[in-house]
C-alpha cells in the first residue's frame, strides 16, 4: 500500500511512497532539484541528473546513526522550508534506519538495521550524527547492547560512503572539549583508513549534506574535499571573505563592544572576537532554513568558529585570531553603513545573496522544464 508503481513520473507526480496520496509534481520536483543542486553551488545539469537518477529508481539505502549529540543536525535538516529538504531526502533516498524518526523501536529496529545492511552492502550511505566515546571500551554510549565504537565499526565497515554530519562526528565536538572525560571522537579519527566525508557545523547547514548525498547517489562519487574531509564547494573559503560585514572590516569600521553604536550600526565584529576569519564555511552565502540572517554573525554575534576543531569550545569567544586573508576580496555584498542596523543590514544582505541563489535554481529550472515538453510534442 502507498508505493509507487513503474516510473515514479508516469503520472507527472513524484511519489515518495509514504501513501496519503502525497508527492511532488514533476515540474516541482525538477525545479527542487535544480534549487537544491545551485543552494551548493552545483550546476543545473546536476540538479536534473538527480532527478533522473530519481525517474529510474535509485534510491540508495541511508543508514543514519547517532550517538553523542543533541540531534541538532537532524532537527536542522527537517526544519528546512524552501524546498523542505525532508520531503527531497524522502524522495530520493531509502532512510532504512534513523533512530529519531522511526517508529519502530527495540527489536523491530535492530532487525531493520540488519536488512539494510545485509541488503545494500557495499552500497548504503552511513551518515553518523554525534561523538563517539571510547574511554574504557566505549562504555559511555551503549544502543542494543553495543557500544558506538563497535556499532559504528561495523555499520562502515560495509558502508558504500560515510558522512559525518555536525561538528561532534566530524571531530568530536563539545564532547571531546578538555577534560573530554569520556574520550569521545570524530569519526574520522576512530575510522583510520577510510575515507570519511566531513560536513562540520553546529549544526551543519543542511544543504551541504544535501549536494554531497545527491552526488554520490547520481554519480556514485563524492565531492572534492579538503585535508580535514570537508567538500571544497562548502568549506573552500572563510566566512571572513564572504562576509556581509567584510566592507566594514576593510573600512576600519569595528563594534568596540556588544551594544555600542558600531554594534548597532552593523559593524565589523572582529574586535568582539570574531572567528570568521579562520573559520572555512558557507554560512554568510548559504542561509540556514533559507531565512535570511539566521546565524550568529547575522544577528549580531560573533563567529564562534563551529567547523573549525582548533577553534570551537577551546578559543575562548572574546579572543580575536589571525586574519587569513587581510586584502579586499574582488568582491563583496554591498553595504549602506550609514542606514546599518543590525536586523535590518543582515536581512537585507542574506537576502539578496539568497535571493541571487534561489532565482539561479528558477530560471535554470525552467529552461530544464522546457526539454520534457518539447519531448511530449514531438512523440
Amino acid at each position: 500500500m502507498g508505493k509507487p508503481r513503474g516510473n515514479p513520473f508516469s503520472n507527472e507526480r513524484f511519489d515518495s511512497g509514504g501513501g496519503g496520496g502525497g508527492g511532488v509534481a514533476r515540474r516541482d520536483f525538477l525545479k527542487i532539484c535544480t534549487m537544491a543542486a545551485a543552494a551548493v553551488g552545483l550546476s543545473a545539469s546536476v540538479g536534473k541528473a538527480w532527478a533522473q537518477a530519481a525517474e529510474k529508481g535509485l534510491k540508495p539505502s541511508v543508514i543514519w546513526l547517532h550517538f553523542q549529540e543533541c540531534t541538532g543536525c537532524t532537527e536542522s535538516l527537517l526544519r528546512t522550508s524552501h524546498p523542505k529538504v525532508a520531503d527531497l531526502i524522502l524522495d530520493l533516498i531509502s532512510l532504512d534506519y534513523h533512530e529519531t524518526l522511526f517508529a519502530a523501536a527495540g527489536y523491530q529496529a535492530e532487525d531493520a538495521l540488519k536488512a539494510a545492511m545485509e541488503k545494500n552492502a557495499g552500497k548504503y550511505i552511513c551518515v553518523v550524527e554525534g561523538g563517539i566515546p571510547t574511554k574504557d571500551g566505549g562504555i559511555y554510549c551503549q544502543i542494543g547492547g553495543k557500544t558506538g565504537l563497535e556499532m559504528l565499526k561495523e555499520v562502515a565497515e560495509k558502508a558504500g560512503a560515510i558522512i559525518a554530519i555536525g561538528s561532534c562526528a566530524s571531530f568530536g565536538g563539545i564532547q571531546a572539549a578538555d577534560p573530554n572525560p569520556t574520550g569521545a571522537k570524530g569519526a574520522p579519527q576512530i575510522l583510520e583508513g577510510k575515507t570519511v566525508v566531513t560536513i562540520p557545523g553546529c549544526p551543519a547547514n543542511p544543504y551541504n549534506f544535501l549536494g554531497t548525498a545527491l552526488q554520490y547517489v547520481t554519480f556514485g562519487t563524492l565531492p572534492a574535499l579538503d585535508k580535514l574531509g570537508r567538500p571544497k564547494f562548502a568549506y573552500g573559503r572563510v566566512i571572513h571573505d564572504d562576509c556581509p560585514r567584510r566592507p566594514h572590516f576593510d573600512a576600519g569600521r569595528f563594534a568596540q563592544q556588544f551594544g555600542d553604536e558600531g554594534h548597532r550600526l552593523g559593524y565589523c565584529l572582529y574586535k568582539l572576537g570574531c572567528k570568521g576569519p579562520e573559520t572555512h564555511a558557507n554560512c554568510s552565502i548559504k542561509n540556514f532554513c533559507e531565512i535570511p540572517g539566521i546565524w550568529p554573525i547575522g544577528i549580531g554575534h560573533p563567529c564562534v568558529g563551529c567547523t573549525e576543531q582548533s577553534l570551537v569550545f577551546r578559543v575562548p569567544i572574546f579572543q580575536t585570531v589571525e586574519i587569513e586573508r587581510p586584502t579586499p576580496p574582488d568582491t563583496y555584498p554591498p553595504i549602506h553603513a550609514e542606514h546599518g542596523g543590525v536586523s535590518p543590514v543582515a536581512t537585507g544582505v542574506a537576502g539578496l545573496v539568497g535571493g541571487a541563489l534561489v532565482g539561479a535554481g528558477i530560471m535554470a529550472s525552467k529552461k530544464l522544464m522546457a526539454e520534457p515538453q518539447a519531448e511530449s510534442k514531438e512523440d
